[in-house]
């Protein structure tokens, strides 16, 4: 196929796509707010005009018991592999709005820059892949490869309604791999790969004491106080250098290879750089491991917030009714997130105090870990075309972070999700003043294109 015809139509076009964009961007798709429900609706909505405006069929806006999801497909390639492309329309709150330039819901084009909420995570990346579509279709008829789309509203809180989607309608949404546009790579002339994201779960933990706050001079000595049995517990989670002391939590942890040792060691990596950009003095971990080890292949568990007592200015002299805290834990494989919260709760209850009642409730994602090889068929393919636009080879990273989808699509449908988006993490995404750059824009085009051209006859 001449690659110049849907490459031109891609070039026609940036003026309207860019429009289109800034259209997308106007919705304040926020899933975390109840208020703004109907507007996660109304960008799912857009989508799925987007969608069918590209040539894409049967595209439907699937109602969850959440925020919806938009399908579509194209499935005349027989013989071909079957990729499901997936992305989300929701986008995080935008506080503190005093820090934002503009407004976060009314884009504006800066220096090469679209700033909005959303731009880069993930509406900017997800247009990318929905106008790939377009071109090939426009141009040629036909795409080279059958294809599927799993739009959600959700991803932004931990994409609770989606398992239960997928499991209903599984076939619909069979495939042989998954692509998603919910990604990134390391710099605007560097691309990389991820082979894992980290899995999560979350516990609150909820400590009582007396049945109402104290006079501390009353009953101070005589009572157990809930912040003093709180800070004790969670004290005793973690050892002075890092490592998490709840029984049973290393277990089935898969030991790092000496080829990830090595793929970690090439990663550009300035420690003084490092600290100085997030304005800390010393860095702090497992020993034994280098921080991008630490951060893409260790487990950790992290206080999240503590809270209970007196906040206020000035002295309250109180001994406190109740004390809280929050915990998340950030798994790797082979780690099972149910059983990692019930060893804590195992735990917490071994280490309570005297005096106090302590309960426990899951809160936050949990999901597993996932894992995925670079000799993967879609890796492969990715690699190919990563290669063959920035003119050089990815680099292999293990994610720190979090994507649901990933482990999900696995354990439902049996694919793997390979990462293929072009955020760059200093455009600021979940903070103010987030923003793509117009040429990762057009580069997200152009790589998708190039990507189901490169995945014609692989197997997943």
């Amino acid at each position: 196929m001449d690659m110049t015809s849907w490459q031109a139509y891609l070039d026609q076009h940036q003026e309207q796509y860019l429009n289109e964009l800034m259209d997308f961007l106007r919705i304040p798709s926020i899933s975390a707010l109840p208020d703004h429900a109907p507007d996660v609706r109304r960008a799912a909505e857009w989508a799925a005009k987007r969608m069918q405006a590209a040539g894409l069929e049967k595209v439907e806006v699937m109602p969850t018991c959440g925020h919806p999801v938009v399908y579509g497909e194209w499935l005349h390639a027989p013989g071909q592999p079957t990729i499901l492309i997936y992305g989300h329309v929701d986008t995080q709150p935008v506080d503190p709005l005093a820090e934002w330039t503009s407004p976060p819901f009314e884009p504006v084009v800066r220096d090469g820059r679209i700033y909005a909420r959303g731009a880069t995570d993930d509406k900017g990346n997800l247009l990318g892949p929905i106008l790939a579509t377009e071109a090939l279709l426009k141009t040629e008829g036909k795409l080279p490869i059958n294809v599927k789309f799993f739009v959600e509203g959700e991803e932004e809180i931990g994409s609770p309604s989606a398992p239960a989607l997928l499991e209903k309608y599984r076939d619909r949404f069979a495939c042989d791999m998954v692509f998603s546009a919910d990604s990134a790579q390391w710099s605007e002339e560097q691309p990389l790969l991820f082979l894992s994201w980290r899995g999560m779960c979350g516990l609150q933990i909820d400590v009582r004491g007396a049945n109402q706050d104290l006079h501390s001079g009353l009953y101070g000595g005589a009572v157990q106080n809930p912040i003093h049995a709180l800070v004790r517990i969670l004290d005793s989670m973690r050892s002075p250098d890092g490592q998490v002391l709840i029984q049973g939590f290393y277990d089935d942890v898969r030991p790092l290879s000496p080829e990830q040792r090595a793929h970690i060691r090439k990663l550009p990596h300035d420690e003084t750089r490092y600290k100085r950009a997030i304005g800390v003095s010393d860095l702090f971990g497992e020993p034994g491991y280098s921080t991008l080890e630490r951060i893409g292949t260790r487990p950790t568990l992290e206080v999240n917030g503590v809270y209970g007592g007196f906040q206020g200015e000035g002295s309250k002299t109180v001994i406190p009714a109740e004390a809280h805290a929050k915990i998340t834990c950030r798994l790797v494989a082979d780690q099972d997130p149910v059983r990692i919260r019930e060893l804590i709760v195992a735990h917490i209850a071994e280490h309570t105090p005297a005096g106090v009642t302590v309960t426990t409730q899951a809160a936050g994602w949990c999901t597993p870990p996932y894992l995925i090889g670079a000799d993967h068929p879609g890796n492969q393919a990715a690699r190919a075309v990563l290669e063959q636009i920035y003119g050089k080879t990815p680099y292999y990273v293990w994610n720190g972070g979090t994507l649901p989808a990933n482990a999900l699509f696995h354990r439902v449908l049996g694919a793997y999700a390979i990462g293929f988006a072009f955020f760059i993490d200093d455009e600021r995404a979940h903070a103010p003043d987030e923003f793509f750059r117009l040429s990762s824009f057009r580069r997200a085009q152009q790589a998708y294109g190039m990507l189901l051209q490169r995945l014609r006859h692989a197997e997943g």
